[in-house]
């Protein structure tokens, strides 16, 4: 899994640097730690509408909120799910 840069800006990657990323990052997780897609699905339309979403990342934590969203131990700061 590459690392992810917390010091790093998202305009620093490039579209498919981020996609890489975030496909990677889910991929490496064992499929235990995973929810379903409709889980990751739901959680992510949760995210979308936050006021603290930008570029794919979570304001509240910093998180990347595709990766937080597939796993099971993921959880929202907010508690909206």
């Amino acid at each position: 899994m590459p690392k992810i840069c917390t010091r790093c800006l998202l305009k620093d990657f490039s579209r498919e640097q981020y996609e890489k990323i975030i496909v990677e990052g889910i991929q490496a997780l064992p499929p235990e730690e995973l929810v379903s897609d409709e889980v990751t699905s739901k959680r992510l339309g949760i995210c979308k509408e936050c006021e603290k979403i930008n570029q794919g990342t979570c304001l509240a934590c910093g998180c990347y909120v595709e990766i937080r969203a597939a796993t099971k131990k993921g959880t929202c700061p907010y508690r909206k799910w």
